[in-house]
């Protein structure tokens, strides 16, 4: 008797966006015990030292700071993980941008601990999912580590992420912006989702929302964000950017975007480019494999132009394109157990190779 895969909505217990919220710290760590172990990016550590650990000492709440070694790999969880450990923790806090928060989720599981997290930048919707990407120590993608919990808070501090430079803002928008195509791709081919279940209706709905406010927002969002303030229009895309993509994605499923993404990851020359950057060349790539409409196109273009993201792989830094190594690229993305299962047609390395060089060629042809 065959298992039947049930359709899943799954999302952090609590999502709150606002400004000044690092000081505030105090009222999330509390409500899971007296000692947090906080892993955070190197340039935020003063301001967790000022804002949020002296509040903490007041409270009675134990605090140790480890800076985050710039690579979520095994190595780098397991030496976080031991000296959390050490240090009797209660509770871990992930400050910085993806790559640290999904070092924290990971120690959290490890050490089977409850995980806050908040984000320095809207340059990645890694906060709110129960998903881990770990990377090699020289960065090339290795696996997914899938977590049994999405974080029990995620605190987007508006007056942290808007002081971010734009680049990281913009890379938050295009990996956002691949979430309702890879959400209905996946929906089409009933595939699976980021938590190994059948995508929901409400996935795709909360994808398709994502889509809506990037559409609607996103220019004066890069107003905001270019004069480091806050405004209605910078808090919806950062609601975007870091909830509904990360939700969406979740439970509607990624497809090529993310795959061809993954392969990407393959080519030194594009190690400096961000993860949003080349997910926005992973979606040119699928609608190319979907021939999508030419007015989806153009909207798309209009969003990655508007936002000062890379359009072509010139742009992205790539100064010499090999055959081989992008064969290579394609089928990394096709590798079995990717997400490129999940688009409605089947696809082969060779096809994403050709799609690609198209993708390239189109937005050659729109800069």
């Amino acid at each position: 008797m065959s298992t039947v895969v049930p359709r899943t909505v799954t999302s952090p217990k609590k999502f709150i966006i606002g400004k000044g919220l690092l000081a505030q710290m105090h009222e999330y760590v509390s409500d899971f015990g007296d000692n947090a172990f906080i892993i955070a990016d190197e340039f935020i550590l003063g301001r967790i030292e000022d804002e949020a650990q002296t509040e903490l000492k007041l409270q009675g709440i134990t605090s140790r700071v480890e800076r985050f070694n710039y690579e979520c790999c095994e190595a780098e969880i397991l030496r976080l993980a031991s000296l959390a450990e050490q240090a009797n923790t209660k509770v871990i806090v992930g400050v910085g941008g993806g790559k640290t928060l999904d070092t924290a989720k990971a120690v959290a599981f490890y050490r089977k601990l409850p995980v806050i997290l908040y984000p320095t930048l809207a340059s990645t919707d890694a906060p709110c999912t129960a998903l881990s990407v770990i990377y090699t120590e020289t960065g090339e993608f290795e696996r997914y580590l899938f977590l049994p919990q999405n974080p029990d808070a995620v605190i987007a501090d508006t007056s942290i992420i808007a002081a971010a430079p734009a680049r990281f803002f913009a890379a938050g928008i295009g990996d956002a912006l691949a979430t309702y195509f890879e959400a209905r791709a996946c929906y089409q081919a009933d595939g699976v989702n980021l938590v190994l279940k059948k995508p929901s209706r409400t996935g795709l709905g909360l994808a398709e929302l994502c889509y809506q406010l990037l559409s609607e927002n996103v220019a004066a969002a890069m107003d905001a964000v270019n004069n480091q303030i806050v405004t209605p229009a910078l808090e919806q895309t950062i609601e975007a950017t870091i909830y509904l993509s990360g939700v969406g994605a979740e439970a509607g499923g990624l497809a090529a975007a993310h795959a061809v993404n993954n392969g990407m990851s393959a080519v030194a020359e594009l190690h400096g480019a961000q993860h949003g950057e080349k997910v926005v060349f992973g979606l040119l790539t699928q609608l190319v494999l979907e021939n999508a409409p030419q007015n989806e196109i153009d909207n798309v273009i209009r969003i990655i132009k508007t936002a000062g993201l890379p359009l072509t792989l010139a742009d992205m830094g790539l100064k010499h394109f090999r055959e081989e190594e992008w064969r290579k690229v394609a089928e990394i993305a096709c590798a079995e157990g990717d997400t490129m299962g999940n688009m409605p047609m089947a696809v082969n390395a060779d096809d994403v190779y050709q799609a690609m060089i198209a993708a390239n060629a189109m937005a050659e042809r729109y800069r």
